[in-house]
Formats: C-alpha cells, structure tokens, sequence
C-alpha cells in the first residue's frame, strides 16, 4: 500500500486509542482477552514503549533497546508519547535506509507499515475489553496486513525456531482477492476465509480453525495454522 493509507490508519487507530486510553483506574485494571495476562493498562504500556522504540529506530536509523513501561500510569505514558510519535512516523521518508527486524530492503517505511498493523490490532484488543465494537478496517488494509504475517511475521518465526517448518504446503485463500502458500512442494490442504476473518484469525483475535473453510489435509492444515505464525 502507498504510505498515505498506512498514516490514515495509524491516524484512526491513534485517535481513537486516545480516546479509550482515558479511562478510571478500575476499567483500565480490565482484562485484554487476546493477550494472556494483560491488563488494559499493561496494554497501553505496552504500545507507549513500542512507540517510543519504533520512533527511535526512525530517527536514529539503527537498532535501539525498547524502553520498559512504568509499573504505574502507564496509559497517562502512552498519553503523553502519542504526539512525538506520531510526528516521527509521519515525517519519515519511507525509502530511507533503516535498521528493521524485516527481510530486505531495510528501510523506514517498514516502520509505517508495522505500526498501522500494530495499532490496529491492538485497538481491537482494547475494545474486546471493554465491550466495544470493534474497529472498520478496510479490505485493503487486511489484506497487506494478512502479508505481512504471511510473508514476513511467519517467515521470522520459523528463522528464529519459534515454530517447527512446516513438512507440507498450506495456501492461504481469501476469496476474490489473493492467496499465500506456506511450505515446500505443491499444497495439501488449503483455509479460505474473508479478508476480515484471515486477517484477525492470523493474530490470533479470533479462531480462524473454527470459521474458516479448511480443505484437504486438515490435519496438515492446522499443524501450520497453530504455528505459532506471530509472535
């Protein structure tokens, strides 16, 4: 995708991210579903700390650590580095040379990139906990993410021994728009489901074995389904 529809979704996850941030002591000491063992503030604290990180990388253009929340006020941190962040993210040239946990090219507009996907997700993760709608993505925007795991999440995860190689081909379908296949040789089994179903079932925001149409060898299929793909 073009950078311009990475910055609008940053931009919408950002605000309204904001927006849930602001919340009493006692809401914010919610559970997130999806992330095992999180409150809704250690979520907040956790994207304060990727932000200032992501950002980093940005403007240094090389590797830096990640800083540690704070044990307390971590939703008013995250608060308070969302302008800088976004600033930096907005301001980068995409093509320039930059350190990346991604395959080449190594440049920043992976960072534009990731942190769309990364906000977004987790702006699904906060509205789970809080009972809320979650957020409209557009096609588009699921299908690149759904790539991104496919051909650089995943990828990274066998690389580093995070998930045995898959021994036979899966593709991945979603219909009218694009297919992925994972492993050596011809597939065996195939999971087809829409763009929205794929893109959050992948992330592990809902479980893409219980709503996606598996075909052929479905035993083969879940093997590489369970991964883990991300991390």
């Amino acid at each position: 995708m073009v950078p311009d529809r990475y910055q609008a979704e940053l931009a919408s996850s950002l605000d309204r991210l904001s927006t849930l941030a602001r919340q009493p002591v006692d809401v914010l000491a919610r559970s997130v579903p999806a992330c095992a063992g999180w409150t809704l503030e250690e979520l907040f604290g956790h994207l304060g700390s990727i932000e200032r990180w992501a950002a980093a990388v940005v403007r240094e253009g090389t590797f830096v650590a990640e800083p540690a929340p704070p044990v307390e006020g971590a939703a008013a941190w995250f608060l308070d580095g969302v302008g800088p962040f976004f600033e930096t993210l907005m301001a980068l040239d995409p093509e320039t040379r930059c350190w990346t946990f991604g395959p080449p090219p190594r440049t920043a507009g992976f960072w534009l990139r990731r942190q769309a996907h990364e906000h977004a997700i987790h702006l699904i993760d906060a509205c789970q906990a809080l009972g809320l709608e979650s957020p409209a993505l557009g096609e588009d925007f699921m299908l690149d993410g759904i790539a991104e795991v496919l051909t650089m999440f995943t990828p990274r995860q066998l690389r580093l021994g995070r998930m045995p190689p898959p021994d036979k081909a899966v593709t991945f379908h979603v219909p009218g728009a694009a297919s992925w296949t994972l492993g050596p040789g011809p597939a065996v089994a195939s999971i087809t489901a829409p763009a929205v179903g794929m893109y959050l079932g992948l992330w592990g925001r809902s479980k893409l074995e219980d709503t996606a149409i598996i075909e052929g060898d479905a035993a083969v299929a879940l093997r590489v389904l369970r991964g883990p793909l991300t991390p």
